[in-house]
């Protein structure tokens, strides 16, 4: 925390992330560290990465204040944290940091929804990536961080928000996911 201010040149940084549970380093210790470091004034919120909604759950437990944020691998396709993590998010204030919103990349989810990307994009006029994202972000207290290599993406990007998938292109869309659902083999504490 000290060299990342030092490099940032900031007292403070506003979120901290414990990325990738630690099953070495007992999780009262890294969350007791954390809890440090906002008593010390140097970090304003901890959120963690790739915490299953049980790691997240014993990390809170050993943290006197609160985790803001879990950042987790989710898509169209990658949709493991949709029974257990997003409503134990949405329970608990805790929002939801979409990391690889197009899956490997945007050819793929093209592919595993034959079409369906583009009908929608069509429909709405928009790009399928920008259908992709706003899928994504319509869910509650989820926000994501699409990868980018120009300027011209990275606009593309911030266009996906500021409008809306109807209930209809989203269920469409849901029901091709749902078919594609597949569970990571994350390791325990």
């Amino acid at each position: 925390a000290d060299r990342s201010l030092h490099k940032l040149g900031t007292d403070y940084i506003d979120l901290y992330q414990v990325h990738w549970p630690n099953s070495d380093i007992p999780i009262e210790e890294t969350m007791g560290a954390m809890d440090h470091l906002i008593m010390q004034g140097k970090v304003r919120f901890v959120g963690v990465s790739n915490f299953s909604a049980e790691q997240l759950r014993l990390a809170q437990s050993h943290f006197r204040h609160q985790i803001v944020s879990n950042q987790v691998l989710y898509n169209l396709i990658d949709r493991h944290i949709e029974s257990e993590l997003i409503p134990y998010c949405e329970a608990n204030d805790i929002t939801v940091i979409a990391y690889s919103p197009f899956g490997q990349n945007l050819d793929s989810l093209k592919e595993s929804f034959i079409g369906e990307l583009g009908r929608i994009a069509l429909e709405v006029g928009k790009t399928e990536a920008q259908v992709a994202l706003n899928w994504c972000i319509a869910k509650e207290k989820v926000i994501a961080i699409p990868k980018s290599n120009s300027i011209m993406r990275t606009t593309e990007n911030c266009n996906a928000s500021g409008w809306h998938l109807n209930i209809e292109q989203l269920k469409r869309l849901d029901s091709l996911g749902k078919r594609r659902d597949r569970i990571p083999s994350w390791g325990n504490f």
